[in-house]
């Protein structure tokens, strides 16, 4: 039996998982397509321990498994179906969800149960042993937050959050992208972010900042593009590096447009949902087992880690998300 295939509008998602029952079926032969195989023994025989149908129990070393463990529902207090919806809102929809409409659309009590649920969802979207960008990558970093005054120099940092970024050239499109949270724009920092993003070998282009300098010595085709020298010229500067300026420029749209602004101790999750969105900007609704953890190659997120991600945290939600 094959795995169950991702409703393609609103009104078969709806049909096919309209209660917790339809959401359990959907988890069992997603884990399961062959059929029910415990994790200790190997053995293919079992039997559901509650009405539910959510744990199972081996018949022949009677290990109790759970459709949900190792996804981000499990040991959930939320019902299924509500999950399924949360997931389908983030995962279908272009702009993304925030917390606040996902509280309003799924008539949630809290707040603090959207935004946890969301922060879930995203810490599921990223695959630890993703490849590297290939071939040929503009990179380039930026300054997310809003407007400061007194801020002079075009790295002038202020309160702001650096941000690397990474996308690969496609033609006259962009191929994936990576995006990272960043102390500095000293070489240490920069070169680290391209090494852990970018295959050897691949071209890289930049602008002119000295610390891409040494991308040369470290494996890379490296291409540096003066901004300063296409002003000079009459040049749009934005057109040395197009396709990661590009991206920039949508990711603050998106960050100001859907969540109003983030909190900088949970930036990088939401940079993670960019990069998880932009990658299945064609295929969207393909993204919706990933999001519930289906196929993750890691351990969902708790609570308790959620809300220990920076200083502040536990004590207040990130009311803009």
């Amino acid at each position: 039996m094959p795995r169950p295939d991702f409703p393609r509008t609103i009104v078969e998602f709806q049909q096919r998982v309209p209660d917790d029952h339809a959401c359990t079926e959907y988890l069992f032969q997603s884990r399961w397509p062959e059929g029910f195989v415990c994790p200790r023994c190997g053995r293919g025989q079992a039997w559901p321990v509650a009405k539910r149908r959510v744990v199972w129990e081996c018949a022949a070393c009677h290990r109790q498994t759970s459709v949900t463990a190792g996804t981000v529902l499990h040991k959930t207090h939320t019902p299924l179906h509500v999950w399924f919806w949360a997931a389908y809102l983030m995962s279908t929809p272009t702009p993304g969800v925030s917390a606040l409409q996902l509280q309003r659309q799924l008539g949630l009590s809290r707040y603090e149960t959207a935004w946890t649920m969301l922060h879930k969802l995203r810490r599921a979207m990223v695959n630890p042993e993703r490849e590297h960008l290939t071939e040929e990558v503009e990179v380039d970093e930026c300054f997310v937050g809003g407007h400061e005054a007194g801020l002079r120099g075009g790295r002038a940092r202020g309160e702001k959050a650096l941000v690397a970024v990474g996308v690969e050239v496609r033609g006259a499109g962009s191929g994936r992208v990576r995006m990272t949270v960043i102390d500095d724009a000293s070489a240490v920092t920069l070169t680290a972010f391209v090494r852990k993003n970018v295959t050897a070998g691949a071209i890289v282009h930049t602008d002119g900042w000295n610390s891409y300098r040494s991308l040369s010595t470290l494996g890379y085709d490296h291409h540096p593009r003066n901004q300063s020298a296409a002003r000079r010229r009459g040049e749009d500067p934005d057109e040395i590096l197009p396709r990661v300026h590009r991206t920039i420029s949508n990711l603050k749209s998106w960050l100001q447009g859907t969540h109003r602004g983030v909190s900088g101790e949970h930036l990088q999750v939401y940079l993670d949902e960019y990069t998880f969105r932009f990658g299945r900007r064609r295929t969207p609704m393909a993204a919706f087992q990933t999001l519930l953890g289906l196929q993750s190659q890691q351990q969902p997120t708790t609570y308790r880690q959620i809300v220990a991600t920076g200083s502040g945290a536990q004590s207040r939600p990130d009311l803009t998300g």
